[in-house]
């Protein structure tokens, strides 16, 4: 039975493995590893502490199809639909540049619901705080090293994490990159910025006309979502929750500086935007330093990475 390994639980990863498990008839060990506590990587999905149905998206806030896509993943979409894990974005995001043709989806039970379907369907055995430090080459197999636990071997492995992360990796690995390709991928720019989740108790009212807002007068603050009204969800028993995502050059700035720090920063901010808000009850502030990745990583062994969607994440 071959022996696959996925790094990463992203949209890629996650995707990646349903492929692997519809599209291979003969018997399949599937696992993937990610780093982080849950799934989601750059579509996450954040619960609030006090309530676990008050979540908010701290990566991509919604996804957009474009005609192209729309004809070339078509399945995928139906497939997305036809569950109810995506609907059409029905509610106002001023600011927001929609193009002739775009469609433009939401996800009820969060962004992360995305990856969540599709690491089911692929069956795989998925682990998190499994940071891979180390692949190499041993007896025509590869041997995964992690920071903790014994290294395990497998027949092929699909490296889905930022460029970067990939390039710090040592052993046998870093001879299948050839200076010429590394110099490329190192050459490669990637915005950083935080993102705020803001969670409320039941019955907070935030009185506003609009569920998003892109902001391009503020140095710190780049979009604000009512994330429960921009899924079209109301409940007097769950509050509201709200998300900031902070401007490039403000990330980039505060990149190594204290969560604290940088929430505070975003708050203060925030009163500009949204005067008087209400204090919430939780939040949870979250970096990324690769906010945006133009492209799917690297796979060792066999082809190119599958794509799925292009996602609405606040440039």
């Amino acid at each position: 039975m071959a022996r696959v390994l996925i790094v990463g639980a992203g949209v890629t990863g996650s995707l990646c493995a349903a492929l692997l498990r519809r599209q291979t008839s003969r018997p399949l060990y599937l696992a993937v590893w990610d780093k982080a506590e849950d799934s989601g990587g750059r579509m996450t999905t954040a619960s609030s502490p006090h309530n676990p149905q008050c979540t908010a998206d701290l990566g991509a806030q919604y996804i957009t199809c474009t005609p192209h896509y729309a004809k070339k993943h078509q399945r995928f979409y139906d497939e997305l639909l036809a569950h109810g894990i995506l609907r059409p974005l029905t509610s106002p995001i001023e600011g927001m540049v929609v193009k002739e043709g775009d469609c433009n989806f939401v996800a009820p039970q969060g962004i992360s619901s995305i990856i969540k379907h599709y690491l089911k369907e692929s069956g795989a055995e998925v682990y998190f705080r499994h940071h891979v430090t180390q692949i190499n080459l041993r007896n025509d197999k590869w041997e995964v090293s992690k920071q903790t636990g014994p290294p395990e071997q497998f027949d092929l492995i699909v490296l889905t994490m930022p460029v970067p992360q990939i390039l710090q990796l040592q052993g046998d690995i870093t001879n299948l990159i050839s200076e010429c390709q590394r110099q490329q991928l190192e050459a490669v720019s990637y915005s950083s910025r935080y993102a705020l989740g803001l969670f409320y108790e039941a019955g907070t009212k935030i009185d506003v006309p609009w569920a998003g807002q892109y902001i391009t007068s503020n140095p710190c603050i780049r979009f604000v979502s009512i994330d429960n009204k921009k899924r079209n969800i109301e409940s007097s028993e769950i509050g509201p929750s709200l998300v900031i995502h902070t401007t490039v050059p403000f990330g980039v700035t505060h990149l190594e500086h204290s969560f604290e720090d940088v929430q505070e920063l975003i708050f203060q901010q925030l009163e500009n935007i949204l005067p008087g808000l209400p204090q919430p009850i939780a939040t949870k502030c979250q970096k990324w330093r690769y906010s945006q990745v133009p492209s799917a990583g690297v796979i060792l062994g066999c082809g190119k990475s599958p794509w799925m969607t292009a996602t609405g994440f606040p440039i």
